[in-house]
């Protein structure tokens, strides 16, 4: 079973990204900052990270330059959730290497649409 880390610090945007994950069949797992994201990486690099921007501690950007150059790092699938929809924010996570881009509010059907364009379900 493949397994998503969701990264975000509200607990509302977790619980309703595991409800959706979980009801795909996807095995998950949580952490509310970069910080945590990355230790949870260190113990078992996760196959896809669903990765909130804008978060205490250490942001979404940030974890993401750091995750790539941890062993394993380069090959979980990245999705980048969250309120920033300008060019700039966009073509800076990919150029940090994210896969994708989700704009909150999300659904189901945004999630396995973004997950099926990346080859990922």
């Amino acid at each position: 079973m493949k397994q998503i880390l969701i990264v975000d610090d509200s607990p509302v945007m977790r619980k309703v990204a595991r409800r959706i994950l979980d009801g795909m069949r996807f095995q998950t797992s949580e952490a509310e900052d970069g910080r945590k994201a990355l230790t949870v990486c260190a113990s078992g690099m996760p196959d896809a990270i669903l990765l909130d921007w804008n978060m205490p501690v250490m942001d979404g950007y940030e974890f993401l330059r750091e995750l790539r150059k941890m062993p394993g790092g380069a090959s979980p699938k990245v999705i980048f959730c969250t309120t920033e929809n300008d060019v700039a924010h966009i073509a800076r996570a990919m150029h940090a290497g994210a896969d994708e881009y989700i704009m909150k509010p999300f659904d189901r059907q945004i999630v396995q649409s973004k997950l099926e364009g990346i080859g990922f379900y």
